[in-house]
């Protein structure tokens, strides 16, 4: 797994599927909050005019010379809840992306969120 000060080196670069084909660019790094582990990417699509930021697990995630390939297919990924490139995941949100990509969702033991920006 990707330590997380490695992972946010590279941001900017693309993530692409299984397949190579790319999904868009690596925006920011997401961890678990009980194990402070990147759990989470956002990657920016969609058109110049209409961009957002959707969510990819990193698990089974690979690194390239210049890409990121995740381990899910690019039409899952693209269709995956999204934030505005400028706006910021309510915690509200959370349990939706988990089970876009059929992943168990629990708050942590005091009841704080999942998921924190790095």
């Amino acid at each position: 797994m990707f330590e997380a000060g490695d992972i946010r080196e590279w941001r900017g670069h693309a993530v692409v599927d299984p397949q190579g084909r790319k999904i868009g660019v690596l925006e920011a790094v997401y961890v678990d909050t009980a194990t402070d582990l990147p759990f989470f990417a956002t990657v920016t699509v969609g058109l110049p005019t209409r961009r957002r930021l959707v969510f990819v697990p990193l698990s089974g995630a690979t690194v390239g010379p210049g890409y990121l390939k995740v381990a899910h297919p690019k039409d899952l990924v693209r269709n995956a809840p999204a934030i505005d490139t400028d706006g910021e995941l309510p915690a509200t949100d959370e349990p939706e992306i988990f089970a876009h990509y059929e992943l168990d969702y629990a708050r942590g033991g005091g009841g704080e969120r999942r998921l924190a920006r790095r």
